[in-house]
């Protein structure tokens, strides 16, 4: 660790990139971020807890009453900047450099450059990733494969959105005061720092989508560092444009307040999927009655998903805001048609329902699923942009629907517990490796997947579930399938898997549920 300002310590770094990416000023900007807004981002955290307590004592969240008026009154966000307008096919994947260059150039409305769960934070991945992104916004990125294959941006690229990471995460590697910094000011303050001018110059901007938020009061903080960072870089107020996931079930609860709260900053917001299925579990960890079945059998189409994305539709579109759909994970096979074949048709489907169900845009991982779902959107919206006219009065929401987790016909099978242990271990060998986006089972992992797949062991094993064929989940039959997946992945001496048995050891058998798994994972990382 060197000086870098004032009270402010930070590790050395490699290039003269790197270098630039920490300059006196840029840290200084991020540093003033992190003494003015982090007391509150601590005490938001502590209301998280002390709303968890809640949970666990048997309370169940509902539509707040303190918030009903804006609600109930009419309002709307204002219109998208232009390069925001049609979103219809969104790529995501991390700030790694070959990748950002592909996802640009892969034919998708929108590329989300990913901070948080498609990348594991080493010092090196995040630095290097803001490296990157300052490049991509230039239009001078490029990447020579180590096959001679050099990469570079088309004529033609998506709109760069930036994911930071969430309030709950610090960058440990960086000190202010004696404390790490918030990692979500970290990530967003170099961004902004270093590009905002620029992103305006070229007719863009800086744009956001953040992740975790459970309440509306996470996103006043947002919109004031919002604010903050425009009034320091003296950009004009509504510069800063971000979309919010909706994937906490406290969050679905709020989500005409977080977009009145965002004000001039906000633009739409997203059904994050697959973290939305891990908070349900999260938030009703002690009920015995919130027990989902296999991740598999957890569609888009059982009761409560349907409920929380129809809802956020209608939404989103009362106000003006875009609404963008969840993710289609699906990685195509190079050697097996009738995978691809089986597959596709479901991603096919999943879009067909989106679109039908009024979103403007949809997700996906992979770049050769971006004609797959363009031509599903291409057919609904013709050359419209949109379909911010579609405001679906139809759909009546209850807390009831939001909170009805049944699944039919759902089971906990031997399969299933068994994908989750190998998924869990495989993508924390991988994410301990510097991975944080990985190929396994033809889908691509991230946390967020990770992330269902440990937690749902840990509530099998805590409320005694039963398999289907009858037998108890318990800490014996979990070591037992453990020990049989990491001799299928070549032992605890394949890469860093001692590690990752050790982390989801103690993620599974631990009394109490661990927030997050990176809380473990991450002073393991170099």
């Amino acid at each position: 660790m060197m000086p870098a300002i004032p009270g402010m310590l930070v590790p050395k770094v490699d290039t003269p990139e790197q270098q630039a990416i920490l300059s006196p000023e840029a840290l200084e900007f991020v540093a003033n971020l992190h003494r003015t807004f982090n007391k509150r981002r601590l005490e938001l955290l502590v209301r998280r807890a002390e709303r968890q307590a809640e949970l666990d004592a048997g309370a169940l969240p509902d539509f707040r009453a303190d918030t009903a008026e804006i609600r109930a009154s009419d309002w709307r966000v204002p219109p998208a900047p232009p390069d925001l307008q049609d979103r219809r096919v969104e790529i995501t994947g991390p700030v790694d450099r070959k990748m950002m260059i592909n996802a640009l150039n892969s034919g998708a409305s929108v590329f989300m450059a990913d901070f948080e769960d498609a990348l594991a934070p080493s010092w090196a991945n995040v630095i290097q990733g803001q490296v990157n992104l300052y490049d991509a916004v230039r239009r001078t990125i490029s990447f020579e494969s180590p096959d001679g294959r050099v990469y570079r941006l088309a004529e033609k690229t998506a709109t760069l959105l930036v994911r930071p990471r969430g309030w709950h995460l610090d960058e440990r590697h960086v000190l202010i005061d004696g404390e790490p910094i918030s990692a979500s000011l970290f990530d967003f303050g170099l961004y902004v720092f270093h590009n905002a001018h620029e992103l305006v110059r070229r007719g863009t901007g800086p744009y956001f989508y953040l992740p975790k938020l459970e309440s509306v009061e996470e996103a006043a903080l947002w919109h004031d560092v919002f604010c903050a960072a425009e009034d320091a870089l003296a950009l004009p107020r509504g510069t800063i444009r971000a979309t919010v996931l909706i994937e906490t079930i406290l969050a679905a609860f709020e989500m005409d307040e977080i977009l009145y709260m965002l004000g001039e900053h906000a633009t739409g917001l997203n059904a994050g999927r697959w973290d939305y299925i891990f908070s349900i579990i999260k938030k009703f960890r002690r009920r015995s009655d919130f027990v989902l079945p296999d991740r598999a059998q957890v569609t888009m189409t059982v009761p409560f998903m349907r409920a929380y994305t129809e809802l956020l539709v209608k939404t989103c579109h009362r106000r003006g805001a875009h609404a963008i759909g969840g993710m289609a994970a699906f990685i195509p096979s190079r050697r097996d048609p009738q995978v691809n074949e089986v597959a596709l048709a479901k991603v096919r489907e999943d879009k067909e329902r989106e679109a039908g169900d009024g979103f403007d845009g949809t997700w996906v991982a992979h770049p050769d699923l971006v004609p797959v779902a363009k031509a599903v959107f291409d057919r609904v919206l013709g050359e419209r942009p949109n379909q911010l006219d579609r405001q679906r009065d139809d759909v009546q929401v209850s807390a009831r629907d939001l909170l009805n987790i049944q699944v039919p016909g759902g089971q906990i099978t031997e399969a299933g517990f068994r994908n989750n242990v190998s998924v869990a271990l495989q993508y924390l060998n991988s994410w301990l490796q510097g991975q944080g986006a990985a190929a396994i089972f033809n889908l691509m992992e991230d946390t967020a997947t990770a992330e269902i797949s440990r937690a749902q062991l840990w509530q099998w094993r805590f409320h005694s579930a039963n398999l289907n064929d009858g037998r108890p989940v318990t800490r014996e039959l979990y070591e037992s399938i453990r020990d049989e997946e990491v001799a299928k992945l070549g032992g605890r001496n394949a890469g860093r898997m001692a590690d990752a048995v050790e982390i989801l050891d103690e993620l599974v058998l631990r009394d109490e549920f661990v927030e997050f798994l990176t809380y473990l994972a991450y002073p393991k990382l170099d």
